[in-house]
């Protein structure tokens, strides 16, 4: 199946990406701790980020793909790339003015994303210094999602799935840069950091703009014009400004509230890079996969093959976000302390991230489900539903937030991101359902119940390795120590979990010999 096959090439990007972004994240929480500089730089990376996955990834590519995509199969190639054009020199323009108007105006927006950090001048003056050097990231990272919309409707995910790699790359080269000269913990490795962001930026950039000229469909700078085409891009693009950004305007929500606290940024943000490892080699790569092909699918008319592709989709990426869900609830602790419980970053800060990361996780199947049901609507031009779900899921975030943070702080935050996205994914799919467009048959019910089933066993003998190993350990841990558990956990969780779902039916063999034979 195509679909699975080029989910397989953007998953296996992606956990290139991530396992490398663990890699870098273990540099920093070495290097910087959860400290003043480490809440400095990822408010600074946040913000850049924010505006990328709202504008970029979250609404122009999922009003781009769809409109593309229907040049291309009824209009042809010179079509195509006459409508790609127009949109490059639309967003050019608008990145050109949100940055030059961002960087004026950051010590306002600074109050606005961290009001807490005011608190502390120097914190404050720290985080403004370095969302100013990274913020032109957006610039480049905006520009990279049109260019990688365009590759992927041709068919060609492969760089540009692996081109975020390039960023994880540079920002390790500059952390090793910045402990091997004594740098760690200090406001230099912050503005190190920064500039490895701007770098890592352009890097992307280059990348997929090669490979588009490789591909044969170079795009070429023009005047920007409010074209037709243009002027469509925009109507369906203002609606998924918040349906395809919601994740991230509750994460800002979080950071807003979360910088009243010292610390809680950061315990937030390292429990959030590791439940996006799963979301990321799911979630995101499917639904990456998922929307061009139902665009293409729906142009044909093939109404019924739509709504198979959806059901395979969403299947395959239950039977891989259950098993992440239900380990990284039952044994989070042992996860943070093996990935980053050394240097600077201390045993209480492991307890608290775990506490964040339990939370994230309850919710880890609601968000691949949004990244699943999503494209059912974007590939029908249809951006104003999930605002309106999105906008649900943004109220219940931050009246969830507030009611929760004087009791649980931190903790309260990913609580309330868990159930706003629980909301948006339940509305969706039963949405989906209602307007006759995704109907779950016998094979995807069947294979949900058994693969909730082999994760609910998987987390039972998690559980009990985990007590076991520690009572063997004592609590006489080392750095090698923890690394050791973690891994064995993973292999133990591995193991049941393969076993049980092939006993219960999520796979069978003639299934396997046929993964294998296509391998």
């Amino acid at each position: 199946m195509s679909l699975l096959r080029n989910f397989a090439t953007v998953g296996a990007a992606t956990a290139a990406s991530r396992v490398l972004g663990f890699v870098r994240d273990m540099l920093m929480a070495a290097a910087l701790g959860t400290g003043m500089v480490a809440d400095a730089f990822f408010v600074a990376f946040r913000f850049p980020n924010l505006f990328r996955r709202i504008f970029a990834e979250g609404a122009f590519n999922s009003a781009f793909v769809p409109l593309f995509a229907r040049r291309l199969e009824g209009e042809g190639e010179d079509a195509a790339r006459r409508f790609a054009q127009e949109a490059l020199a639309a967003l050019l323009l608008a990145l050109l003015a949100l940055t030059a108007v961002a960087e004026m105006a950051m010590v306002p927006l600074m109050f606005l994303l961290a009001p807490g950090f005011s608190a502390d001048p120097e914190k404050f003056d720290l985080a403004v210094a370095l969302t100013r050097i990274c913020f032109p990231y957006l610039a480049f990272v905006s520009l990279l999602a049109l260019i990688s919309g365009v590759l992927n409707a041709l068919g060609r995910f492969a760089v540009a799935a692996f081109a975020p790699v390039l960023l994880n790359v540079v920002l390790i080269g500059a952390l090793t840069l910045a402990i091997a000269n004594g740098h760690g913990n200090s406001e230099t490795a912050g503005y190190w950091l920064a500039i490895g962001v701007f770098i890592g930026g352009a890097v992307q950039l280059a990348a997929v703009i090669y490979e588009l000229r490789r591909a044969g469909f170079p795009l070429r700078l023009q005047r920007p014009r409010l074209t037709p085409g243009v002027r469509r891009l925009l109507t369906l693009s203002l609606p998924a400004v918040l349906a395809g950004g919601i994740t991230q305007i509750n994460i800002v929500v979080g950071t807003i509230i979360a910088s009243m606290v010292p610390g809680a940024v950061s315990y937030l943000y390292y429990a959030d890079r590791i439940y996006q490892l799963p979301l990321g080699i799911v979630g995101i790569a499917i639904g990456v996969v998922l929307l061009p092909d139902l665009s293409r699918r729906l142009r044909a008319g093939e109404e019924a093959s739509a709504s198979e592709q959806m059901n395979r989709a969403l299947e395959f990426s239950m039977v891989l976000t259950l098993p992440a869900a239900f380990a990284l609830a039952v044994v989070a602790e042992p996860i943070v302390a093996g990935l980053f419980e050394r240097g600077a970053f201390t045993a209480a800060d492991t307890a608290q991230t775990s506490a964040a990361l339990i939370a994230f996780a309850c919710g880890l199947p609601a968000f691949v489900l949004i990244k699943v049901f999503a494209p059912g609507f974007f590939a029908r031009e249809d951006t104003r539903t999930p605002m309106w779900f999105a906008l649900a899921n943004a109220a219940i975030n931050v009246v969830l937030s507030l009611a929760l943070f004087p009791y649980l702080q931190h903790v309260g935050i990913a609580l309330a991101t868990t159930v706003g996205g629980i909301v948006n994914a339940i509305l969706l799919g039963v949405t989906l359902h209602a307007q006759g467009r995704f109907r779950p048959d016998a094979r995807l019910i069947r294979r949900l119940v058994a693969s909730a089933a082999a994760a609910g066993a998987m987390a039972l003998a998690l559980f009990g390795a985990n007590l076991a190993i520690g009572s063997m350990l004592g609590g006489a841990e080392t750095t090698l120590a923890r690394v050791a558990v973690m891994g064995l956990l993973v292999v133990v969780g591995l193991a049941v979990y393969g076993l049980v779902a092939t006993l219960a039916g999520v796979t069978s063999r003639a299934e396997l010999a046929a993964a294998l034979r296509r391998r």
